[in-house]
């Protein structure tokens, strides 16, 4: 048998009017001409593998294609009323076409489910229609009720929004619009009814996007945005609705295949819901201009495929279109890109077109394209999943109507770093980007705003090797973000999360009085500034200290995190980004560092710079252990402050006489910097150093004491 390839370039991925004008070609063809053709998708257009030549394929649509009766007698509008625009479906009810006895009888089935209703109905009227047309209709307009609305538990009818509410969106009925497009294809008084002399014209417009002077002036409603009109749509100030009626006809054809059903979700006591075929909630995330539209309706997944598939095996494919996240059916975005990334959803799907349900041009809602997703394999995607209840709690904060502004710009950047991480490649800055746009969100609770989320945490080591860039920033943020008092068995105790945060024990939970943050005398970081943030960790510590009779700067790294000369010689000279380095520290502080294990070590790259000998002087007398059994220096409080004020000369002479004091003899008899050096120097000091690197840096100040170290 001869089969033929035709490619469809009417048929495009966007606009939704073009994607299910595909569907509706492919499922025509499947189910009337050639029960074999298949269709696939290649880059922007559709594919069909038919039997039928391009000649057969025209004349299969102009002379036996049989349209799907789609009848809405609910819908006030729909021509089933006597204030309804009855033209359309009186020229059917009156044709004699065998073509249209399908819809003779649908229409015959509409007025039996009305009961004599003549007036359009009320709410409780619709419903009641909508209910006796389910028990009663059986065929394909039956497949057409799936497609427009499902029943719930309580018999009350719900709505995918593919299908507005019930087949019409606003003053706009599908159904009856759907017929009138079929009066302008086919002559309805010919006994054959047969093509109309611009149809064809029409068809090869739609079909192979060749020119055409035939479009008529109606309305497509959401489907076809651009061809929407109304004010600013065009090069003038206002413009009519052109469409090809090919265009309409098929695209309802097409979204047949979107049945639904009727899912609850985990909680009990949740309402039930339509659940259409890849329709998740709306969420700002992932796309560039959000605006300020109300996103009721949810968002549509459109899947692309890129292997010849039946209308059989679509129909499956959306009969079955489910994705899920550990056996759950997902309905936000983000959980969405969490499947897709896991390869959680139906086999053999190369890409979704995102689209969104937005209110615009006042109540009309339009299908609007929000990008591509490409399906693809992420091995790192499980670690949102240390996020996922967090970004759930912010989400329904943010979309509170007396959310702060800044708490809903702060989410929507999380989100985007998060989608943006979970549908492109691998790269440790998208992961970065998750962490601190999470840190800005605590800074923000730091004010008391969005609180109620509670304290980002439990997020596992693997963290750090996702976001390992190889820079100085990344790996003095590693010892900045696991620096504790001291490590028991490779637990932290008393970790530096306590000076951003005011924390319950154990850095997990908001210490909360009369529904605020508690007043914590321990908090010194104000976030504005991070050498003065940095500084005022490290003059606390030592004051705690003091308090207790030590004189230690209690600030330890995790295992193999402890901060390199050649990294802090790097801060000190102003190389690094101050931002980055503080908000990736501040993220730091969530990873659950009593998991910490060897294996979770970054690899160090040690570049051969070393910090001036005066601040190597000064940090070996900020340490939380002795150097060894014959060095213990003890710690000033009075040095972090000289070098705050400015005075590094006085600085620099106190640390020279605490290291004469314990026999280390420095190469220096004083020295001195600017005042902007000199707060560096302090808060270069928030940084925990392991005892090989303290003892570097003795053994560079003092000759005599390299048997101590390699260096």
């Amino acid at each position: 048998m001869t089969t033929h390839l035709h490619d469809l370039k009417g048929c495009a991925p966007a606009p939704l009017a073009y994607y299910l004008k595909a569907l509706g070609i492919l499922r025509l063809v499947g189910e009337q001409a050639d029960p074999q053709a298949r269709g696939w998708w290649d880059g922007e257009r559709f594919c069909l593998l038919t039997k039928l030549s391009k000649e057969e394929l025209e004349t299969f649509f102009l002379e036996k294609y049989e349209p799907t009766p789609l009848v809405a007698p609910w819908n006030g509008g729909s021509g089933f009323f006597k204030k309804d625009n009855r033209k359309a479906i009186t020229a059917i009810r009156n044709t004699k076409a065998p073509r249209f006895a399908p819809f003779h009888r649908a229409i015959d089935e509409g007025d039996g489910v009305l009961n004599g209703l003549t007036a359009k109905p009320d709410k409780k009227q619709k419903w009641l229609i909508q209910r006796e047309a389910v028990l009663r209709w059986r065929g394909t307009h039956h497949d057409w009720l799936r497609a427009a609305f499902v029943l719930d538990e309580h018999n009350e009818p719900t709505y995918p929004s593919l299908l507005g509410t019930g087949g019409n969106d606003g003053r706009l009925d599908f159904t009856n619009n759907f017929m009138q497009q079929l009066c302008a294809l086919f002559d309805m008084s010919d006994p054959l009814g047969r093509a109309t002399d611009s149809a064809h014209e029409l068809l090869k417009e739609a079909f192979w996007t060749a020119p055409s002077q035939k479009l008529q002036a109606s309305s497509i409603g959401q489907f076809q945005p651009g061809s929407a009109g109304g004010a600013n749509s065009s090069t003038g100030f206002e413009s009519g609705n052109l469409i090809n009626p090919w265009d309409f006809v098929l695209m309802l054809e097409g979204a047949i295949l979107f049945s639904s059903r009727v899912t609850r979700r985990l909680d009990p006591n949740a309402f039930s819901k339509a659940s259409a075929p890849f329709a998740v909630q709306s969420h700002a995330a992932g796309f560039a201009t959000p605006g300020d539209e109300k996103a009721q309706r949810g968002e549509q997944w459109m899947p692309l495929w890129r292997q010849p598939a039946t209308i059989q095996d679509v129909a499956t494919l959306l009969g079955e279109a489910r994705l899920q996240l550990h056996r759950q059916t997902v309905y936000r975005p983000i959980d969405a890109a969490r499947a897709i990334s896991r390869l959680g959803v139906a086999r053999g799907i190369s890409e979704f077109v995102r689209y969104g349900y937005l209110e615009r041009n006042g109540q009309s809602t339009l299908a609007v394209p929000l990008g591509r997703v490409h399906v693809r394999y992420h091995p790192r995607s499980y670690l949102i999943d240390d996020l996922a209840a967090w970004l759930d709690r912010l989400q329904r904060l943010s979309r509170d109507k007396n959310a702060p502004a800044r708490l809903v710009h702060a989410e929507r950047r999380l989100a985007d770093a998060v989608f943006a991480a979970l549908t492109h490649d691998y790269s440790p800055e998208r992961w970065q980007a998750i962490l601190l746009a999470a840190a800005e969100i605590e800074a923000l609770q730091a004010t008391g705003t969005g609180i109620e989320a509670g304290v980002l945490g439990g997020l596992r080591p693997e963290w750090v090797a996702a976001v390992n860039d190889g820079s100085p920033e990344f790996r003095l943020a590693l010892a900045l973000g696991s620096a504790a008092a001291s490590y028991r068995n490779h637990k932290p105790s008393d970790p530096i999360r306590h000076h951003f945060l005011p924390l319950e024990r154990g850095a997990r939970k908001f210490r909360i009085l009369d529904k605020e943050l508690a007043s914590d005398p321990r908090v010194v970081v104000s976030g504005r500034d991070p050498i003065r943030d940095l500084a005022a960790i490290v003059e606390r510590r030592l004051i705690e200290a003091a308090q207790r009779g030590e004189r230690r700067c209690r600030l330890v790294a995790a295992d193999g995190c402890g901060a390199q000369l050649d990294d802090l010689a790097r801060f000190l000279s102003g190389a690094v980004d101050l931002d980055r380095l503080f908000g990736l520290g501040r993220a730091f502080m969530a990873i659950r560092w009593d998991r910490w294990a060897l294996e979770h070590r970054p690899k160090a790259s040690p570049a051969g710079e070393r910090p001036e000998e005066c601040w190597l002087a000064v940090r070996l007398c900020c340490l939380p252990f002795a150097i060894d059994d014959n060095h213990d220096i003890p710690a000033d409080e009075r040095v972090v402050r000289l070098l705050m004020s400015g005075d590094a000369a006085r600085a620099i002479e106190i640390a020279r006489r605490r290291l004469r004091s314990v026999g280390i003899r420095p190469p220096m008899y004083a020295g001195t910097t600017d005042a902007e050096t000199a707060r560096r120097w302090a808060a270069a000091l928030a940084f925990p150093i392991h005892r090989s690197t303290a003892q570097r840096a003795a053994a560079i100040l003092d000759p005599s004491m390299k048997g101590l170290t390699h260096a």
